[in-house]
């Protein structure tokens, strides 16, 4: 494959994966605390790496979109949220 072909490849995959996954918004760890606790039953899905240095990441949905946050500190959620803890969350672009 050449180089420019990879290029065209890496970018369709991308595309493809934006249109699997939907509407995918990125927030600070503020305001999605803010849509989490707007919640009557909130379902939160979230990773931890530790590559350089730890980072936690997070999603949730509300009323049809996905939210997306990543922080350096692990949220402080309340503990009537129902946490899904994934080995790896990846968000296309």
């Amino acid at each position: 494959m050449t180089n420019g072909a990879a290029v065209a490849a890496a970018a369709a995959a991308i595309a493809n994966a934006i249109k699997a996954s939907g509407a995918i918004v990125s927030v600070e760890s503020t305001d999605f605390m803010t849509i989490v606790n707007k919640m009557e039953n909130p379902l939160v899905v979230y990773s931890q790496s530790t590559f350089f240095s730890t980072k936690y990441c997070y999603l949730t949905s509300y009323k049809g979109l996905i939210f997306y946050t990543k922080t350096d500190t692990a949220l402080m959620l309340k503990s009537s949220v129902e946490l899904i803890q994934s080995k790896k969350i990846w968000v296309p672009g």
